[in-house]
């Protein structure tokens, strides 16, 4: 029998706390080996969630303790120097999004692994949200037709939980979830025009809304646009084909489920469903009717990046492909900034 794959968690934030933890244990083939943070708070609250994981102050410590792989969810502006000192130690690498501050800061860290001969891959975890499962399906299944456009809103009435500053953002928080998205369902962009809503805080200039226009080399066209300063807090997607249209407005409910304290581990056949209120419509020809909910499955990250460690299937989300994510961040930002449409380079 194969062991199980020893991670150690660094940071026990609302991310390490509820978006990781849980979904390690869900996964197969991971083992929850040890959490990282020096809080006295976060610290009892670990040893609350977790009886038995050790907590150790720094990643130095958890690396000596004998970990394979570990998962770097500090803020973004520390994850450049933890997650070169895990790749050189030997152990592989999650790396909470955004991953770098940019496309060429990430390519850095691409190199490091392959140099050390590591696994690094980004938590793009929104892969397995329910509704983006249901519409991938949707898709494959050729009922729409010659897909011509999707549109994916996401506006969230959270204020107080806008990262401020020049190197914070919507953009680049929540705005890497839905790129990321739409990449993995459409494929490659090649060029990016967008507008961004700005406010000044004390931290400095702040991007708190977006839309962006990506044309994908198949020729699809998608649209992204996320809020957190309006008051509005709904997830739509839509897709448009030669033969139909799908449209759903989902609920979070993953998210929802473990910041209400559920963890997929309790009930792994019941969780990520999306009640039936909340399916999608597909409309053809010969009517409209209702599609039921796919799972969404955060942890099956978790179980086959254990797999892909072992040699056994493919990376969940390379860190190539985190890059490319970044590269049409960058994009998006250098558009709204410019007022002009941004090409994309082709990935080598």
């Amino acid at each position: 029998m194969t062991s199980p794959l020893r991670l150690g968690l660094v940071g026990y934030g609302v991310g390490g706390r509820f978006f990781h933890a849980p979904f390690v244990e869900a996964a197969e083939g991971v083992e929850l080996a040890g959490i990282v943070t020096r809080s006295p708070h976060r610290r009892d609250l670990a040893a609350q969630d977790w009886p038995g994981v050790p907590a150790y102050d720094s990643l130095t410590d958890l690396l000596a303790s004998g970990v394979d792989a570990v998962t770097i969810t500090t803020p973004p502006e520390t994850r450049r120097a933890l997650v070169l000192e895990a790749v050189a130690a030997g152990v592989h690498v999650v790396a909470d999004k955004p991953f770098a501050p940019s496309a060429e800061a990430a390519r850095e860290l691409v190199r490091a692994a392959v140099d050390a001969g590591v696994v690094l891959d980004v938590f793009h975890n929104r892969r397995w949200d329910a509704d983006l499962r249901t519409l991938a399906a949707v898709l494959a299944s050729g009922r729409l037709g010659e897909l011509w456009r999707v549109h994916s809103r996401f506006d969230l009435d959270q204020p107080h939980l806008l990262e401020p500053g020049p190197d914070g953002g919507l953009l680049r928080d929540l705005g890497s979830h839905l790129v990321d998205q739409l990449l993995w369902l459409l494929g490659p962009v090649e060029s990016v025009t967008a507008h961004l809503d700005w406010v000044d805080l004390p931290e400095g200039r702040t991007d708190a809304g977006f839309v962006i226009d990506l044309l994908h080399s198949s020729g699809v066209r998608s649209f992204v646009e996320s809020s957190k300063l309006n008051r509005l807090h709904q997830r739509e997607l839509r897709a448009y084909g030669s033969a139909g249209s799908y449209r759903v407005h989902s609920t979070d409910v993953q998210a929802g489920a473990v910041l209400g304290g559920a963890r997929p581990a309790g009930d792994l056949e019941g969780w990520g469903r999306d009640a039936p209120a909340h399916w999608g419509t597909l409309a053809i020809k010969a009517g409209e009717e209702r599609v039921p909910s796919e799972q969404g499955r955060y942890h099956d990250f978790y179980t086959q990046f254990a797999a892909a460690v072992r040699g056994d299937a493919p990376e969940p989300v390379p860190a190539a492909e985190g890059v490319r994510t970044l590269a049409v961040l960058d994009a998006a930002r250098a558009s709204a900034l410019e007022g002009r449409t941004v090409p994309i380079e082709p990935a080598t």
